[in-house]
């Protein structure tokens, strides 16, 4: 499934988790680094203002749909993909990489949650290897000399995957600097993933999720926030479903 916006083309290009988890543990194997987004329509509404986020997101490896709405455009489309959301991978792709003896790194967020995820997860995560975490300060520019000094820390502790908790569009940025300087290296950026496990942020109970109504649980959990963001994620609906009919074959 395809979008263009402005200038780039942005395609969620693995369809299914099982597909994603093939392409993960080929390159594990291959000691070969990848960056992974997960694509929903608050990044389609940045995605349209940010230049930068663009090209970002265009260079990522995989992409896969972290909300309804795209799995909804992509039927319309005729190119369906499944639901893959970035929450739900966190577990799995650790477990693969505890499986294929992958070191792990956890970038973003604060120290007390990367310090707490990271004690909850390798207790639950059989052979699971955190070798270093990290919290950058305010301001944090991806693409700057913190962001170039963590890479080199990174890859002198020897992690093939780094679980990205730096929010859009900082962690895809930061991805794709990760793929020139620490080839080597899987970045997934999965913004609240971490804050989840940890228990600073909860997420919606699976009947709601199961209902498609995990965004209006979140709207209501924090309203200021989250409602004109939603609103603008609803304005771009309309127009991107005309595109989506269009495409039909």
């Amino acid at each position: 499934m395809q979008f263009r916006i402005s200038d780039e083309i942005i395609t969620v290009n693995t369809a299914t988790r099982v597909s994603l988890m093939a392409e993960v543990r080929a390159r594990f194997r291959a000691k070969a680094g990848f960056a992974l987004a997960t694509l929903n329509l608050d990044h389609m509404v940045k995605l349209r203002s940010d230049a930068a986020f663009r090209t970002a997101y265009a260079a990522q490896d995989i992409v896969v749909a972290d909300g309804n709405p795209i799995v909804w455009l992509s039927r319309l489309a005729g190119h369906p993909v499944d639901l893959v959301p970035g929450s739900d991978l966190l577990r799995p792709l650790l477990e693969l990489a505890a499986a294929e003896g992958v070191k792990v790194a956890f970038y973003g967020s604060s120290p007390e949650v990367l310090n707490t995820a990271k004690t909850r997860l390798m207790a639950e995560v059989p052979g699971l290897h955190v070798v270093w975490t990290g919290s950058p300060s305010m301001g944090f520019d991806p693409e700057g000399t913190d962001a170039m000094a963590a890479l080199a820390d990174m890859q002198a502790a020897g992690v093939g995957l780094c679980i990205l908790s730096l929010s859009a569009p900082r962690q895809e940025r930061f991805a794709i600097l990760g793929r020139s300087l620490a080839p080597g290296i899987g970045f997934c950026s999965f913004g609240a993933g971490l804050d989840f496990i940890a228990g600073g942020q909860v997420r919606a109970p699976a009947w709601v999720r199961a209902i498609a109504m995990e965004w209006a649980w979140r709207a209501l959990s924090a309203p200021r926030r989250l409602i004109p963001r939603y609103a603008a994620c609803a304005a771009i609906l309309p127009g991107l479903t005309v595109d989506a009919l269009r495409k039909r074959p």
